[in-house]
């Protein structure tokens, strides 16, 4: 069995066409924080099916290449031509004026980082509001020098007589710069802009109704039948456990596998907080012993790496096996904190899980398969903290540091020992302290504390100043 993908989007989503850029996935965030659903599909998607998802809106991205580059991508007229609402921004821009029979020319008019753009329609739809005068951030070759048949240009640089140009009878617009970038500073007002006034779209994407849509889609797809969810410890299995026992209660049994490695506090925050906010069912596998003794002598990080996780998928599935036999075979479905970052860079993202069990147990055969349930997968990683903000989750679990799945185990530089562990979390939970102290916990990304167990360094005492060669 695999998870069930809906063949369309929905009807207020807004389709990121990426040519490659680097920057897809930021129009993609920056779309969702004008509260707008926005999915990013590739360029090669021809677009029979990119119309088939019914978007409300598509937006053309950047890219490397020049529109006269040899196999450079390309987009069909017949996108332009369906009436719905299009913004094309760099690359996307220069396909959309090259397309429709404007001209871009290939003559080395280079711009790159800050340039001011001259707006020539200050009450134009895309720009009504912001400065005659702005600062954007180019990256382009090629410049279109005229805009196509029934454009507007609205805006230009010293370099580049089409800047921007817009078409509000057939929903057509672009710019020459990059929008989505912090250093373009009306930016994300004038793709705002696009998707208010030019698309019509309203804002009413929020975290409710993620959680009202994932809910229902949850309720549906488990039905009576049973889940399982393996916590970590971390963001995004805390809110997908979360969100799925918010669905279906009962029916879902969590599994903590500590396996000694976590830092301070972590693991009573699993055992007391989360089961308090959420009342879900927890087993607790206590494996500390056994990921020390099978770490015993290793020192290097790979190894150490390939030990843990072995073990872990091991403890994993004989916890899975235990649930098995005490629920039965209704227990079809297995949880899993997916985001939408692993969806667009693995080109899918939905299938069976196959877990292979290392000891029979009950008869049980040795493929189990499981359904999976991905309540994340539609969503960036902040957008899951607020996800889990909304459900009501301690600050302690949402805000919590990304935290590799080894845990300490890799943050100690030579063989773990247990005296090595209580050592490392005690100097790591002093840091965490002093940054909460600080006020710096929003601020500062990641910040871990490493102990460098079997590195010895050589210097001299002394003798700062050595005397002059002779």
């Amino acid at each position: 069995m695999s998870s069930a993908t809906p063949a369309a989007a929905a009807p207020d989503t807004v389709l990121v066409v990426d040519f490659g850029a680097q920057y897809a996935q930021l129009i993609a965030r920056r779309v969702r924080e004008a509260r707008v659903y926005s999915e990013i599909v590739p360029s090669s998607m021809p677009v029979e099916e990119i119309l088939a998802k019914n978007p409300a809106a598509i937006v053309l991205s950047g890219g490397p290449s020049s529109v006269y580059e040899p196999g450079a991508p390309t987009v069909d007229r017949a996108l332009f031509e369906a009436g719905v609402p299009v913004f094309g921004m760099c690359y996307g821009f220069q396909l959309m004026a090259q397309t429709l029979g404007g001209t871009v020319d290939n003559s080395g008019a280079r711009e790159y980082g800050r340039t001011d753009l001259a707006v020539s329609k200050p009450s134009s739809t895309l720009f009504e509001g912001t400065p005659a005068e702005q600062a954007v951030w180019m990256s382009h070759g090629d410049a279109c020098s005229a805009a196509p048949e029934g454009f507007t240009v609205t805006g230009s640089t010293d370099v580049v007589p089409v800047a921007a140009f817009e078409n509000d009878e057939k929903k057509l617009y672009g710019v020459q710069y990059h929008p989505e970038v912090m250093h373009s500073t009306h930016g994300q007002q004038v793709l705002e802009h696009f998707l208010y006034r030019g698309a019509g779209l309203t804002p009413d994407w929020t975290m409710g109704n993620v959680i009202d849509e994932q809910v229902a889609t949850i309720r549906e797809q488990v039905g009576d039948r049973r889940a399982i969810c393996g916590l970590s410890g971390g963001v995004d299995s805390a809110v997908a456990a979360a969100l799925v026992q918010k669905a279906i209660g009962s029916q879902l049994t969590c599994v903590y596998v500590d396996h000694g490695l976590m830092r301070k506090g972590e693991t009573e925050q699993v055992e007391k907080d989360f089961v308090a906010a959420t009342g879900v069912q927890l087993k607790v596998v206590d494996a500390s012993e056994r990921f020390l003794g099978a770490l015993a002598g290793v020192s290097d990080p790979e190894e150490k790496r390939k030990i843990i996780g072995r073990e872990f998928i091991r403890v994993f599935e004989q916890a899975q096996l235990e649930i098995m036999q005490e629920e039965g075979p209704e227990v079809a479905f297995l949880v899993q904190g997916t985001l939408y970052p692993d969806v667009v860079e693995s080109g899918g993202g939905t299938g069976t899980a196959n877990i292979k069990s290392h000891h029979n147990v009950g008869g049980l055969p040795d493929d189990i398969e499981f359904e999976l349930v991905e309540p994340l997968r539609k969503l960036f990683k902040d957008e899951v903290r607020m996800v889990g903000q909304e459900l009501g989750l301690p600050d302690e679990i949402v805000q919590r540091q990304p935290f590799p799945g080894p845990g300490l185990g890799i943050r100690i530089v030579g063989e773990v020992t247990e005296e090595r562990l209580d050592l490392l979390r005690e100097a790591d939970a002093i840091a965490r302290e002093e940054l909460t102290a600080a006020g710096l916990d929003r601020e500062i990304w990641q910040c871990p504390v490493v102990l460098l167990a079997d590195v010895r360094s050589v210097g001299v005492q002394g003798a700062m100043h050595a005397p002059p060669l002779p």
